[in-house]
């Protein structure tokens, strides 16, 4: 029997190196989040610089926990696409068999989409062309629309110059964020004419104005710091795809996920060394938009900055519409999808993540769609990783990495369900994502049970795993 993992597997497309590697895990995390995130985050901690530091640290940790514990998983396993599907399975053996796989497929195919970064893109492609703040929506969801099809498009037709502009735009991204972090230090030593902040004289742990925020903000930042991180686990979904699985697992990926870590830690001081307090906490721009406004002046960054997001926006949908495509595909080698065989094609399964990516991105017609659209797409894995942090005999990362781990997921996965003081005034109740969320796991439990019903008027005998043969 051919291994299913090289089945569908276009003999055109090469295995990805360690730089192809890197870029799938940097250009994941490296969005939107590192140019617009921290004015939010330091206006939810009331303009407190230590607690705004503290918060991006403990996020560090978590995602190292993290990395920690799914590193454990694929080196003590074979070398499989699939990611947490392969660790949910270890973790769950006593399970039916198919049941967990079902409820991972429905999480990862229904919700593993690229509109957030799609729309973002279409937002930034737009403002760089008219340099108006107010847009038409329908406008911006057509160059999203494009954007997911470009990417579609290209890991279809061209798949190694698809890995080559992901490789591309992962080292820009980098370079992107050294170049704020090299003017922040140099501002800071003097060496250029740029006036500095006095925001790290004095006690870094005062709140502006003496006012402290309550327990709700503080929770939020952090909820925003660790989303901001999300990505780092983006090389475990194709292992199978990957030229020395075991160098990338020991070395590129703690590699990349350190790297980008360290290099969001620094910016963030240099934001803080440049722009003053007050001015992150009364802005409702991107923190980037201000630095560069003060470096470079106004006319340069209104073009410039919104073409560096929105090429930071293409690299995260190009990594992802093809990490979570060889996923679906691993998905229907083992049967836990409808239509599976069909879906075995990696092309198939690529046009299944764009068509799900425009209809979520269409869809939704409230001003709110793109944090949603975001908190969607992040919620189910909180599940997901409390999941797989329950301790395994055969695995031995250390046991506090496992409980920060999973005391932080049970935190992302509980609190969106806490009403906001501005709960009346969202456009799009608070509880929409969670429950939402929540139903599609649930889902595809449901599907596991109700699939054999319509099997017995087909007379087949439904398989999952290595009980299915994917060549029948």
């Amino acid at each position: 029997m051919i291994p299913a993992s090289d089945i569908g597997r276009r003999a055109s497309q090469e295995k990805l190196g360690t730089l192809s590697c890197i870029s799938l895990i940097v250009n994941k995390i490296i969005g939107t989040g590192i140019f617009s995130n921290p004015s939010p985050i330091f206006q939810y901690t009331h303009g407190n610089v230590g607690i705004f530091l503290l918060l991006f640290f403990l996020g560090g940790v978590i995602i190292f926990c993290g990395l920690l514990i799914y590193l454990e998983f694929a080196l003590n396993l074979p070398f499989k696409n699939g990611g947490e599907l392969n660790y949910l399975m270890r973790s769950f053996k006593r399970l039916p068999k198919g049941l967990t796989g079902c409820i991972y497929s429905f999480s990862i195919v229904i919700l593993g989409f690229s509109s957030g970064n799609s729309y973002a893109f279409g937002k930034y492609v737009l403002f760089a062309i008219t340099g108006k703040q107010e847009m038409n929506d329908t406008i911006v969801k057509a160059i999203g629309v494009g954007c997911i099809s470009f990417c579609i498009w290209l890991h279809i037709k061209f798949p190694n110059q698809g890995t080559t502009l992901f490789n591309f735009l992962g080292i820009f991204k980098i370079l992107i964020l050294v170049l704020i972090i090299i003017i922040g230090g140099l501002a800071s030593l003097g060496l250029l004419n740029i006036e500095t902040t006095d925001n790290f004289n004095g006690d870094i742990w005062k709140f502006h104005n003496n006012v402290k925020p309550n327990s709700y903000s503080i929770a939020v930042a952090l909820l925003e710091v660790i989303y901001s991180f999300k990505g780092w686990e983006n090389v475990n979904y194709v292992l199978n795809e990957v030229d020395n699985p075991y160098h990338i697992l020991t070395v590129a990926a703690p590699l990349a996920v350190a790297l980008t870590t360290g290099l969001y830690f620094l910016v963030i001081i240099s934001y803080l060394i440049i722009i003053p307090k007050e001015e992150i906490l009364s802005s409702g721009v991107l923190i980037a938009g201000i630095f560069f406004n003060k470096v470079f002046g106004e006319s340069i960054t209104a073009r410039l900055l919104p073409v560096f997001i929105s090429l930071s926006n293409l690299g995260n949908v190009l990594v992802v519409s093809y990490a979570h495509s060889v996923v679906n595909q691993e998905l229907a080698y083992n049967n836990y999808m409808p239509f599976s065989k069909y879906f075995q094609n990696l092309s198939h399964s690529l046009l299944l993540h764009g068509a799900i990516t425009i209809i979520i991105l269409v869809a939704p017609p409230s001003t709110e769609i793109y944090e949603f659209i975001v908190n969607l797409y992040i919620y189910p894995g909180t599940w997901i990783n409390v999941a797989i942090s329950e301790k395994d005999k055969k695995i031995s990362a250390p046991m506090v990495c496992v409980v920060i781990f999973l005391v932080s997921n049970i935190f992302l996965a509980l609190f969106p369900f806490v009403p906001p003081p501005n709960k009346d005034s969202l456009a799009i109740p608070y509880w929409m994502f969670p429950v939402l969320g929540t139903s599609v796991l649930v889902l595809g439990g449901v599907f596991y049970y109700v699939r054999p019903l319509w099997s017995k008027h087909e007379d087949k005998e439904i398989t999952y795993g290595d009980d299915y043969n994917p060549l029948n």
